[in-house]
């Protein structure tokens, strides 16, 4: 086909859609059905329509081939668990007993079965369910999810093309099960996996699927020749059997590196790649293979992971350059449109000009299906959508919100002796062993407490005018009151002040900074029925007055504990939020650090002597390229030192982090120089304090002994248990004793327990402590 030809045949797609329903109803449904007051019946009712609806938003908007496969009750990776019957023991029964049942037990647990790990997907801020395998599992192949969704979208006249998580990636995600020895490699299994793969390729085609798309996000990091060596394998498999669909390998999330060349060799019939994080890469990379003659590249040049309006006419350059490389170019956005909100209109508090500026899923559906006609048709077709592009690009540059020349001209100060502390580590332990006089194995919370419905409807009735802001505070403070109190009684060692005020703990902030804009519909799932408002950093950071001094003070007053100052840190603020693209991540960070520094020091001023500044995505922010790591790994260190480096040395500086692979960066956690580090450690059996023992952290840690994404109740022994092996690693005098994380998702009865249970454990293990 020739490069003028492949522009006519040009078509508009997407790799998936947010799945949670305008008015979040997915979430209202599943959770109702948690709670009994939805049955089984309705609850599929609604996802099914969330799905039509979807499909129908879509082809209205002019996309020519929808996706199915891509919705979830829970997660995605999880049902590919399911469809290749990746089921552990712990769960067979009660999957076979009751099929969704049993899957929501596989994501929450349940009293007696512990769930499966969760962890970050890729440098997203979205969480999967990891697949446990061992060299004794066996697949069996279930299409019925993905074969009942593509037949809903063909019954209503579309083309629709099923996405699946590719062999290769599900294989490197998943992890050893429980009991399986800690070097076996999953990627073992995949000549027992392809036939299952096979079987729902086949199934799939003769359910009426032309094409279905594999995705492959894991070949864009490093790999080793083995594992390209599988990869070929695999789509050498899967692409010679005749009984299959036409085949999609799509990546995404950063070049594909050396893996193109073996993607590009396979007997598959399209790729689809990332040309936004890494348009120069992968188009040299796909020159150098001498492009994909007669087959299908599907360019993602759209950005599907941030809101900012795509530059047109940068995008159609790069199209225009990608023509003549493959048989057919079509447009998409460089991945599945779930990490944003669903429709930037929804949004009335957005001053209307700075509106224009942001393209949440519709709108970016709109922007591919404009792309797709120019690439066909000429500019001329879209004349006017590129000068309204043009204007809506050049009001953001020039707008007074992005450049504030103070802001500037502090973050050009700073330097280094600006990101150390005063003393060494162990001065700084000294000094503040003696001011809090702490016993052995201390307890903590890591922040949030239950967010309780009378809570949330104090924050609404405020929003709506239905409570003044004096009825408000008078909540929030006998909220505090009962939190500080039953700490007390329940015997933890370092309190906190619950949070009652945070609706979330990037958004508390975003709302208090100059240069960010907060949503009110702007949803993006974090999690199963988690979802998060982030907020949008438009514009250079400053913090005008103090933002969590007030409530701190006030919670520190009704106790003679210490309560800790909870601040998030300067890489989460950025990670959770939609950053600029207008200038380097580094810049940002430290204008951020900066406002994040003067609550620091004015909360130490106040009298907090404990201050924990959270860092959950430090490692899910890693570039995922190892050549890349040093340079983030550097800013985003420094930008935490710059936050925490102006207090005493007898104030005690804490971090928390969860839910990610710690081993990569224990060097970086290290670098922080926090004077206490707690950590996600229940899901994967305190394998971070293993992680820790072997670098030689020198510093104190709380690995988690309660795992609260999950609504089951530890008991104290299983706590204790956990603390036992946690003493394996970190010495006694050393280790601290809390929940994985926050526990604003919890309900308070089962928060008591788990809670009271923790203390026991503690108090039990340092009985046997002194005892031996």
């Amino acid at each position: 086909m020739t490069a003028k030809s492949a522009a006519a045949a040009a078509r508009a797609t997407v790799y998936g859609y947010p799945r949670q329903g305008q008015g979040r109803e997915l979430k209202k449904a599943i959770e109702g059905y948690w709670k009994g007051r939805v049955d089984a019946d309705a609850l599929r009712a609604t996802a099914t329509e969330l799905r039509r609806t979807n499909w129908r938003q879509l082809a209205e908007a002019g996309i020519h081939e929808v996706p199915t496969g891509d919705f979830s009750y829970y997660d995605h990776v999880l049902d590919t668990s399911v469809m290749v019957g990746a089921i552990p023991e712990r769960h067979r029964a009660a999957v076979e007993a009751d099929a969704l049942d049993g899957y929501f037990a596989m994501a929450r647990g349940t009293q007696d079965s512990a769930p499966l790990e969760m962890t970050k997907w890729f440098d997203t801020n979205y969480h999967y369910l990891v697949p446990e395998l061992g060299p004794d599992t066996v697949f069996t192949a279930d299409s019925t999810q993905q074969v009942t969704a593509l037949g809903q979208a063909l019954a209503l006249g579309l083309t629709a093309r099923p996405v699946l998580v590719g062999p290769v990636t599900y294989l490197l995600l998943a992890k050893p099960a429980p009991g399986v020895a800690a070097d076996f490699d999953p990627l073992t299994l995949l000549d027992r996996l392809l036939p299952v793969y096979a079987q729902v390729l086949t199934d799939l085609r003769t359910a009426g699927a032309e094409w279905v798309q594999l995705d492959e996000p894991a070949l864009v990091q490093d790999r080793t020749p083995a594992e390209l060596n599988a990869a070929a394998r695999a789509y050498r498999d899967l692409g010679g059997r005749t009984d299959r669909p036409k085949l999609l390998v799509a990546s995404y999330f950063d070049r594909l590196g050396d893996a193109l060349p073996v993607l590009a060799k396979a007997p598959v019939e399209g790729l689809a790649l990332d040309f936004t994080e890494a348009a120069a890469a992968n188009l040299d990379a796909l020159a150098a293979v001498g492009g994909l003659p007669g087959k299908r590249l599907v360019a993602g040049v759209v950005n599907g992971r941030n809101i900012w309006v795509n530059d047109l006419e940068k995008s159609l350059a790069t199209l225009g350059t990608l023509l003549g490389l493959a048989d057919r170019v079509d447009v998409a956005a460089s991945c599945s449109l779930l990490h944003v909100p669903l429709d930037a209109t929804a949004e009335r508090d957005i001053e209307p000009q700075i509106l224009r500026w942001l393209a949440f899923a519709r709108q970016k559906t709109a922007e591919i299906v404009t792309l797709a006609k120019g690439l066909g048709g000429g500019t001329d077709t879209i004349a006017a959508e590129l000068a309204a592009n043009r204007a809506d690009l050049a009001s953001r540059a020039g707008s007074a919100l992005t450049h504030d020349p103070a802001v500037r001209a502090r973050t050009a100060a700073v330097t280094a002796t600006d990101g150390r502390r005063s003393q060494p580590y162990p001065e700084r332990a000294a000094a503040q062993r003696a001011h809090l006089r702490l016993p052995l194995l201390p307890t903590t919370t890591i922040g949030s407490f239950p967010q309780t419905p009378e809570l949330r409807t104090a924050r609404a009735d405020l929003r709506a005018g239905r409570i003044d802001s004096a009825g408000y505070e008078e909540r929030i403070r006998a909220e505090i009151g009962d939190v500080i109190s039953f700490q007390e009684k329940t015997g933890l060692d370092v309190l906190v002040h619950g949070e009652a005020e945070r609706n979330d703990m990037v958004q508390y902030f975003a709302e208090q900074l100059t240069g960010y804009l907060a949503t009110q519909h702007g949803w993006v799932q974090s999690y199963g029925t988690r979802y998060v408002r982030p907020p949008i950093l438009a514009g250079d950071i400053s913090r005008p007055e103090a933002m969590t001094v007030r409530w701190t003070t006030y919670a520190q007053s009704l106790t003679a504990k210490p309560v800790k100052g909870m601040l998030t840190g300067p890489v989460t603020m950025l990670a959770w939020s939609f950053v600029r693209d207008d200038q380097p991540l580094a810049d940002t960070a430290r204008q951020v650090a900066l406002a994040l520094r003067d609550e620091v020091n004015d909360l130490e001023a106040a009298g907090t002597s404990v201050i924990q500044v959270d860092e959950p995505a430090l490692r899910e922010t890693l570039p995922l390229r190892a050549c890349d790591h040093p340079e983030y790994l550097a800013w985003a260190t420094e930008a935490f030192r710059l936050t925490t480096a102006g207090v005493r040395p007898d104030t005690q500086i804490h971090t928390h982090m969860c839910y990610a692979e710690f081993g990569d960066i224990v060097q970086a956690i290290d670098d922080l120089d926090a004077d206490v580090i707690s950590l996600e450690a229940a899901r994967s059996h305190m394998q971070v304090a293993r992680e820790l023992a072997g670098h030689g952290y020198p510093r104190e840690a709380g690995p988690g002994v309660y795992d609260i994404h999950s609504p089951r109740v530890p008991g104290a022994d299983e706590a204790a248990a956990l603390l036992r092996r946690g003493l394996e690693a970190i010495p006694a005098e050393r280790l601290w004793v809390n929940p994985d994380c926050g526990l604003k998702t919890r309900a308070w009865p089962e928060t008591r327990t788990s809670l009271e249970n923790l203390v026991t454990a503690a108090r039990t293990v340092r009985t046997e402590l002194s005892a031996s």
